[in-house]
């Protein structure tokens, strides 16, 4: 059954980065709900916060500048707040290969880092842990569940998975109450479009508003599947408040599984033009490339009551809406 969302109002939330695509995102339903919102961010350039994602609200969220690599700052920060969203990471798989040690120190060592603070400063937080689909590696099955093996193909996944255990073994060890979330590609407004660091459709979305063709790699035929940002809020809201969630791993998915080369022609019919082209994949992404994928969430919806409710090809609309409006903020 969905927990009622109604019962965050008054609690305090802190969002590690909150001034990212999914953190503002989930900055703004929170502030709906009557929660009072304090904002992480170091806005290191590569990494995706912006202050415009929070224009709406930035006088009713505290944002504190700070890297979560500051053991001191973290100390401080999780003072208090009822509920922990740790969204920030690096994203980039390539980025994770160039500069592996980067990775490890914000990937890893500073969740670590974070649920010291938990665990000393407030034990009682309930914290979800944005994860990633990245970890499975190339899918030995279809759809991959939460029990398929774990076989990451870059630095990332690695670091990653890594720093999701430490969330498992505190909430088992300790009693800090955690999950995590597997998610696969997240798209929305808000998101980063300059480049690749977060997902291939930000780029392809600046693509198609400069009348630029859409790069698809290899032979277009990958198999994705894509959730739009309002569902993945709404994940991370449920399992917050399900206390069936702490200690559990959850697969994030989608219905409508789609190959890269009907999402770029879908994505040129919403937006009314465009063209793409198939390209050779670059070396550094070839080797990395996890082929097709899609997840299974019976597991969350089964015992979450979760469920993604938005269509590609709405939550595309949404999308190159915003960004038609918004465009110059993000480029």
């Amino acid at each position: 059954m969905t927990p009622d969302l109604k019962s965050l109002q008054g609690k305090r939330a802190l969002i590690t980065g909150g001034l990212g695509f999914i953190g503002s995102t989930l900055a703004h339903r929170l502030v709906e709900l009557g929660v009072d919102v304090t904002l992480v961010d170091s806005l290191i350039p590569e990494y995706g916060g912006n202050l415009r994602n929070i224009d709406a609200i930035k006088d009713q969220v505290r944002v504190n500048i700070s890297d979560i690599r500051d053991e001191h700052a973290m100390k401080y920060l999780v003072q208090g707040q009822d509920y922990l969203f740790n969204l920030a990471g690096q994203t980039s798989h390539v980025d994770s290969m160039n500069n592996p040690y980067t990775d490890l120190d914000i990937n890893c060592r500073s969740q670590l880092s974070i649920l010291e603070a938990c665990r000393k400063n407030n034990p009682g937080v309930m914290t979800v842990f944005a994860s990633t689909r990245q970890m499975y590696g190339v899918p030995r099955y279809l759809p991959v569940d939460e029990r398929h093996p774990i076989q990451p193909v870059d630095v990332n996944g690695i670091n990653k998975m890594a720093g999701e255990c430490y969330h498992l073994v505190y909430a088992r060890v300790y009693g800090i109450r955690s999950c995590a979330l597997r998610l696969t590609n997240t798209y929305g407004p808000r998101m980063r479009i300059k480049d690749a660091r977060q997902t291939f459709l930000g780029v392809w979305i600046r693509n198609i508003l400069r009348d630029e063709p859409l790069k698809v790699f290899g032979d277009g035929m990958q198999i994705r599947d894509f959730n739009y940002v309002d569902d993945v809020v709404e994940a991370l809201l449920v399992a917050t408040l399900s206390p069936e969630s702490s200690g559990n791993i959850y697969n994030l998915g989608a219905d409508d599984h789609i190959s890269l080369k009907d999402t770029a022609e879908l994505m040129i019919e919403v937006h009314g033009r465009g063209t793409y082209e198939i390209v050779p994949f670059p070396a550094d992404r070839k080797v990395i490339d996890i082929g097709d994928y899609y997840g299974d969430y019976r597991l969350i919806h089964s015992q979450l009551g979760w469920r993604p409710t938005t269509s590609l090809a709405d939550g595309l609309q949404k999308t190159l809406d915003y960004y038609r409006v918004h465009y110059a903020e993000y480029v």
